[in-house]
């Protein structure tokens, strides 16, 4: 990026800091980014990338060896896996039940799912609900204080199975239109959705149960927050709670089964998950069936017969690793590439538009949530990733906390410490590419939202009064927001 001239330096510079909130204060101020403008939003990980593969380079700063790796861990991450018994000893064990047949068919060129496409009155969808997940519980706890498991469908809705095994059933998705006006007259509407199940395979379910609708999040940057210090994490929290206003996050404390602890939580959608390691393992095994080293276990319950008939995989075995159905080598590796996917560069940052919008962002305290940057240590695990994410300069807008986000958009479950109203702040990056790579603007956690304006409006509860400073927005300065969040 060429040097800017002093007094637009200076001004970039006023306006990061005042685009940090009370979380990072001390920290710009001790440790002047040498990025002000946070174009290199992934530091020296950054790539500059735009269009249908914006999200799946890696990290900018890999040696040749780990660029090696990168590309093994891609193969494994796209590739479909086949049902068991099969002829390839690589890629064999898919099911008995699954909602995808890769981590690919899922996140799309590395990017985020969206909603089934509605076609008819009833609600029924054309396509299965691949890249939408539905999590299911019941009442009370699991032995680590997580979710608790429906007896008879599990953790999550499956509406796929192998030859000879029943899927779970159908999900069914319906929207009502909710209508509001801006202050200045210009009216908006939002899509309301709601969810059911058809065809069930064995059964009904607990008359108790807890659904939740998840859409599967681009994954650029997931090593570089983990590589986020807890201590960062933390100071979000006790900042917040220290302030006056309505914002007070909290973090959540989960099971990671790679380091057999209770640890903080840093994705999904509830801050449910504690590492890349263990996100991977629960994917391959909730939506593959693919069992690893720390999910080694089919998740048929006992009402499912079929299921447990099924046949299991041998690639493992293939690779002297019998009992599991990826070995830990390839494990690690889809790890690594996911770990190692690089944020694509801010586009325009020194628009007088996005300038604005900046100002507009901080005004409306959304950053207070929405922390711009960090500086990454060493992430928990070294062996899944690199030495190049640390220390690197990070603008994700993130505090990495749990807020209360208002009825409309509880989903009624808890996941750990989260409630059924409280999400996990999502981080910005790479939002204004999502129409590039996968071809939809659709956002929050389950894609109800159909652009950046909209996701703020189904805001509510800790972020009630920011939504209504938008609200209270004109077009262009509505106009100008959504440029800044789109060019991260």
């Amino acid at each position: 990026m060429p040097l800017l001239q002093a007094p637009y330096r200076q001004r970039a510079l006023r306006l990061a800091v005042a685009s940090i909130g009370l979380a990072a204060l001390g920290g710009l101020m001790a440790d002047t980014p040498a990025d002000p403008l946070g174009e290199k939003v992934g530091g020296n990980t950054t790539v500059f990338a735009t269009g249908r593969n914006a999200f799946s380079f890696p990290a900018a700063n890999l040696d040749d060896a780990e660029r090696t790796r990168f590309v093994i861990g891609n193969s494994f991450f796209r590739r479909n896996w086949v049902e068991a018994p099969a002829s390839t000893k690589a890629r064999d064990g898919l099911g008995p039940h699954f909602i995808a047949r890769s981590c690919g068919g899922c996140h799309v060129q590395d990017g985020r799912g969206e909603p089934p496409a509605i076609f008819n009155r009833l609600g029924e969808t054309k396509d299965p609900t691949v890249a939408l997940l539905i999590r299911l519980s019941i009442p009370g706890a699991d032995a680590h204080g997580g979710p608790r498991h429906d007896p008879v469908y599990g953790d999550q809705f499956n509406n796929a199975g192998v030859q000879g095994v029943k899927p779970e059933g159908r999900v069914t998705l319906r929207y009502k239109t909710i209508k509001g006006k801006f202050a200045d007259g210009t009216p908006y509407e939002l899509l309301d959705p709601s969810y059911g199940f058809a065809d069930l395979g064995y059964g009904p379910m607990h008359p108790e149960i807890m659904a939740s609708p998840r859409i599967a999040p681009q994954i650029i940057g997931v090593g570089l927050l983990e590589a986020i210090a807890e201590a960062d994490i933390l100071a979000n929290a006790a900042d917040q709670a220290a302030a006056g206003g309505p914002i007070k996050g909290m973090p959540n404390r989960v099971w990671d089964a790679p380091s057999g602890q209770m640890k903080l939580g840093r994705f999904g959608w509830k801050a449910n998950v504690a590492t890349i390691a263990h996100q991977t393992g629960g994917a391959f095994q909730g939506d593959m069936g693919i069992t690893s080293k720390h999910f080694a276990n089919e998740t048929c319950t006992p009402t499912q017969k079929d299921c447990l008939a099924a046949p299991s995989g041998k690639s493992a075995a293939a690779q002297g690793q019998p009992g599991v159905e990826i070995d830990d080598k390839t494990f690690d590796d889809v790890v690594f590439y996911q770990a190692t996917l690089a944020p694509p560069a801010r586009r325009n940052p020194k628009d007088a538009q996005v300038v604005r919008g900046q100002a507009l962002f901080a005004a409306a305290q959304c950053a207070t949530c929405h922390r711009p940057s960090y500086v990454t240590q060493e992430g928990p695990f070294p062996h899944l990733t690199s030495k190049a994410l640390s220390g690197q300069r990070i603008w994700p807008y993130t505090d990495m906390l749990l807020h209360d986000m208002g009825e409309r958009l509880a989903d009624n479950r808890p996941d750990f410490a989260a409630n059924g109203r409280q999400w996990k702040t999502p981080p910005l990056w790479g939002t204004g590419l999502i129409k590039d790579v996968n071809g939809h603007t659709r956002l929050l956690h389950d894609g109800r939202a159909r652009g950046v304006l909209e996701a703020v409006l189904w805001h509510g509860g800790e972020a009630e009064a920011a939504k209504n400073q938008v609200l209270k927005m004109n077009k262009a300065e509505r106009d100008a927001l959504v440029k800044f969040v789109e060019s991260l």
